[in-house]
Parts: C-alpha cells; structure tokens; sequence
C-alpha cells in the first residue's frame, strides 16, 4: 500500500492524466491476492511502484504530488 507523507491518507489517490491523453479515462483500482493494489486504465492493468506513484499519482484529498511512501 502506499501513504501520503503530507495528510497520512492510504491508497486514495487519482491519477493525473497528460492533456494530450485521448483515450477515454476509464480508471479502477483493486487489490490482487498479494494485497498490492492494482490499477486499470483504460483496459492497461498494472501493479504501481513507488517511483511510478511518485511520477503520476497526485494525493486526492491534499492535492500534493511527489508525496507517497511505502505503507
């Protein structure tokens, strides 16, 4: 799982798409068997990394980004 380091919130992020993305943004998230999140876009299934959270993921709730850490 991962944590906010600014507002302490667990796995509830959304994902900032680019603006030159066209596809339709259909976006899920679930949890496989290992207990590691897994998020879908758009049909493209995948297990996030830190640095990948650190890249992409913005906080929803506190909006900040470069702010995730292993829970």
């Amino acid at each position: 799982m991962f944590k906010c380091k600014k507002c302490n919130s667990k796995d509830k992020f959304e994902l900032m798409f680019n603006p030159d993305y066209l596809g339709p943004k259909n976006f899920e998230t679930s949890y496989n068997e290992n207990g590691d999140i897994v998020i879908s876009v758009d049909g493209y299934t995948f297990v996030p990394d830190l640095n990948f959270m650190n890249t992409h993921a913005v906080c929803r709730y506190c909006g900040n980004i470069y702010c995730w850490d292993y829970e």
